[in-house]
């Protein structure tokens, strides 16, 4: 029997590239974040409570 393997070979991304992708991730979590500690309902809100406290992020 013949087994064979194959690897799939990962591109490297460049400095410029994976500081562009830091900062949409930085960018993004910070919108998720803002946008769970401003919420109106208050199952979101109370959903998220702990980890907001946590992360030092105010809520009251």
């Amino acid at each position: 029997m013949n087994t064979q393997i194959h690897t799939a070979t990962v591109a490297s991304l460049s400095v410029s590239q994976r500081v562009i992708a830091g900062v949409l991730a930085l960018f993004l979590g910070l919108v998720l974040v803002g946008g769970v500690g401003f919420a109106s309902d208050m199952a979101i809100h109370n959903g998220a409570h702990d980890m907001r406290h946590s992360l030092g992020f105010p809520c009251h």
